[in-house]
């Protein structure tokens, strides 16, 4: 037997919770739809009820991050409002409307012997989540967590940790209110980044691992985890107006795709034009983005149809998620080019088209390997709550089990069941 190195303090405070989870996630494999919709109720509930508490936590984030210099698009997210503590917890009310995935069916068969074989989804058990500067994630996960089964081992990062630390204490006294395990929903956020590394590392304690945040938060999870995870949320998107597009369609899906919310993975960072449309369109949508405090980073082209200022795009410019009020802009000669250049830099999030060729939409969709493609609609609809999941807890950008946002269905496996009736096999 080799000698084994002594656990830090950290790495044991970690992996006890974590075992904590794995205690708590065994409850909740077997809890009743009733059970979890009313946890999910008295979560909503509470986080209503101690907005004060929870705003007044966030004011002290939202004031070291200033002092940091982090950038305006960040505090944004970081920011909770008693306007979006209630949109947070309207979201977990519409958690408990949607049908439960755990033990649904998703196929089955009897086979020639008479063995009757049903493929059902099961919990994954514990999840972890490593995520920077958004405390509403803290409560998606959460919420997305219990409703299909699983616990949650949450780090939220330094960014919003007053914020984390109340709210996961308002959930945690939530859930045990309702009858469930309140470790069902853990913070790590005291421990910081060798917490994080901890959590990378527990496996066997930890049954998936989802990054959300930045290119260089998600590569380092997906680089140094032991723990399966799952490549979630760089967000390079683009918006193509086509030969076709109308000049009052394109501002509009233009403008709501850049500027409607700009810290997000499904803001617009690239605006691409056919040549044939700029000569019209270009303009106009130009002058909206720079009146709204956009900064272009223009082409030579797009440059010469523009009545703002401008500054001209470089290389990196194209494949740079800004997450600011800053937008590449390219005319392209043909669809085929557009799509050249989107397969190039995107980072397999959303892409965007606006025409009105159907085979232009066709050949679009087709051709890009993208977890999300939008014909004439704001790539901002990208988003578990639009899409009709309730919360996500990420965007996939991978191919494995889950692309796109990950909502109930994408937090359950499947176990196989074989009936029989004396069977053995010859």
């Amino acid at each position: 037997m080799t000698d084994t190195v002594p656990a830090t303090d950290v790495e044991a405070a970690v992996l006890e919770a974590c075992r904590r989870a794995k205690l708590a996630s065994r409850a909740l494999a077997t809890a009743t739809r009733a059970a979890k919709d009313a946890a999910l109720h008295a979560m909503a509930d509470a986080l209503v009820a101690q907005s004060e508490r929870i705003v007044a936590a966030n004011a002290a984030d939202l004031e070291r991050g200033r002092a940091n210099g982090m950038a305006a698009g960040l505090l944004d997210r970081l920011e909770l409002t008693h306007e979006r503590v209630g949109a947070i917890a309207d979201a977990l009310r519409f958690l408990a409307t949607l049908p439960d995935p755990v033990g649904e069916v998703r196929r089955g068969s009897t086979l020639p012997n008479g063995l009757r074989l049903v493929q059902q989804a099961t919990p994954m058990g514990v999840v972890g989540m490593i995520y920077e500067a958004r405390p509403n994630v803290t409560v998606d996960a959460a919420g997305l967590a219990l409703k299909s089964g699983n616990a949650a081992v949450l780090r939220g990062g330094s960014a919003a940790a007053s914020s984390n630390e109340v709210i996961v204490a308002v959930l945690q006294d939530a859930l045990e209110r309702a009858g469930l395990p309140r470790d069902a929903v853990q913070s790590i956020d005291a421990h910081g980044r060798e917490g994080a590394r901890v959590l990378m590392n527990a496996r066997g304690l930890v049954d998936v691992l989802v990054p959300r945040g930045g290119r260089e938060l998600i590569q380092a999870v997906v680089r140094d985890s032991t723990v399966p995870a799952i490549e979630t949320g760089e967000g390079n998107c683009h918006v193509y107006l086509d030969a076709s597009a109308p000049l009052e369609r394109s501002v509009e899906i233009v403008m709501n795709s850049k500027t409607q919310r700009v810290g997000v993975c499904n803001a617009a960072e690239t605006l691409l034009v056919h040549r044939d449309a700029a000569p019209t369109v270009l303009p106009a949508v130009l002058a909206a983005l720079s009146a709204a405090g956009v900064t272009l980073h223009t082409d030579a082209r797009a440059s010469a149809l523009a009545d703002v200022p401008t500054q001209p795009a470089t290389d990196e410019d194209w494949a740079t998620e800004y997450l600011s009020l800053d937008l590449a802009v390219r005319v392209v000669d043909s669809l085929d080019e557009a799509i050249e250049h989107i397969q190039r830099y995107s980072t397999g999030h959303t892409e965007a088209i606006v025409t009105e060729s159907l085979a232009a939409a066709q050949q679009f969709v087709s051709a890009l390997d993208t977890a999300a493609v939008l014909v004439n609609a704001s790539t901002r609809f990208t988003d578990g709550a639009q899409f009709g999941l309730g919360a996500e807890i990420g965007i996939s950008t991978q191919k494995l089990h889950a692309r796109g946002p990950m909502g109930l269905g994408e937090l359950t496996t499947t176990k196989w069941i074989v009936y029989g009736d004396g069977h053995v096999r010859d």
